[in-house]
């Protein structure tokens, strides 16, 4: 196989591919990605059997059709510390070689027959978005994903599909949030009733994917009993779901709200911030004083020192106390636009907040006593 490539080009797909790289030792040769070209087209490959994918670049010289073992960790370091605008890869099952202008590098390969098959996306029933929807629903979401399986916490994100509909949820027992987004049908069935929970990192590769791709894009969904299947224009990425049902999540919601205050995305973001300075890792947490017209942040930990951090608001209720911890809370107002609506709806200082911004999304969180 020989290929004349772009350095940063090559690079910007080796580092997405690379997010599907082995990291525990499942097999040897997952440690390494596989290249295939053929005519115009050159595909790179990677998967650890829980993830996978395959992408193909596009403005490539193939000189000479071929399949290659490609070590990952190597060719990185390469592509990443050259200074050549351009670069040969010549590789066998022996040896690759990389060339630029001047340096040239020389690793050992493997047997691309060795390397195990990632399923390829051949389903004529299936669901279908813009990039740009799925790509800001996975980012309001999948942050709140828990990172160890529990009960209550789940370490994926769950698809859920009703109509035209797309819902996806992500929980660690002390928040949740909830994205809701239009999804075209094509011919493929619903989800009610079934847990298609996609783990967190081969939702963060699909984001990370989605980020290079208009807004428009299309992207095709295969959603199977124990497997999900992404399509775009380059690139399959597949992922086995994370086993078990999804608590039910739609309970915990609250069914009515006493108090519903607007809130300004950016100054209040800036504002918890600042009020979380003076929290340490004993004592997480800001108290929030929501009087008329005012929301007035306080925190103080037993070394740190005390915050006091005022805030105006459009608010004419009875005054609630309440505590979060700051982390919370900042995790959600980075994912938003600056000029997103978002309204905080409360029962007491007690019960779990739900903050909205539009119609779909939700951020359910717990208080701290």
């Amino acid at each position: 196989m020989k290929v004349i490539c772009s350095r940063e080009g090559f690079l910007s797909a080796c580092q997405l591919v690379s997010v599907a790289v082995a990291v525990r030792e499942v097999k040897p040769i997952l440690r390494n990605l596989k290249a295939v070209a053929a005519g115009d087209r050159f595909t790179l490959m990677a998967t650890d059997l829980e993830l996978g994918i395959r992408h193909e670049l596009r403005g490539l010289k193939v000189d000479e059709d071929g399949e290659a073992i490609l070590p990952a960790g190597k060719l990185l370091s390469i592509l990443r510390e050259s200074t050549d605008t351009d670069l040969l890869i010549d590789a066998s099952e022996a040896q690759v070689m990389v060339r630029g202008q001047v340096n040239e590098f020389e690793m050992p390969s493997e047997n691309p027959a060795d390397f195990p098959d990632i399923p390829t996306f051949s389903d004529e029933h299936y669901h279908e978005m813009t990039a740009g929807a799925l790509r800001l629903m996975i980012k309001r979401t999948v942050f709140a994903a828990a990172k160890e399986s529990t009960k209550f916490a789940m370490t994926g994100v769950l698809w859920e599909v009703e109509g035209k509909h797309l819902r996806l949820v992500a929980t660690d027992s002390k928040r949740l949030a909830l994205a809701t987004g239009p999804i075209t049908s094509h011919e493929a069935a619903e989800t009610k009733g079934h847990s298609h929970l996609v783990p967190t990192k081969a939702m963060q590769l699909l984001e990370r994917h989605l980020q290079s791709l208009p807004e428009d894009e299309k992207v095709r969904v295969s959603l199977r009993p124990n497997e999900v299947l992404f399509q775009t224009d380059t690139t399959t990425i597949y992922s086995r779901l994370v086993e078990g049902r999804y608590p039910p999540y739609k309970e915990i919601f609250p069914k009515k709200v006493n108090a519903k205050i607007p809130l300004p995305v950016l100054p209040f973001l800036t504002a918890v911030r600042q009020a979380a300075i003076m929290t340490d890792e004993e004592a997480k947490r800001v108290t929030f004083h929501f009087a008329k017209n005012l929301l007035t942040m306080e925190a103080q930990g037993p070394t740190s020192g005390r915050s006091k951090v005022p805030l105006a608001i459009e608010y004419d209720g009875p005054a609630i106390d309440i505590i979060f911890d700051p982390q919370y809370l900042t995790e959600m107002l980075r994912v938003l636009e600056e000029s997103a609506p978002l309204e905080l709806h409360l029962v007491d200082g007690s019960r779990p907040a739900l903050f909205k911004s539009g119609p779909d999304y939700s951020y359910l969180v717990m208080t701290m006593v």
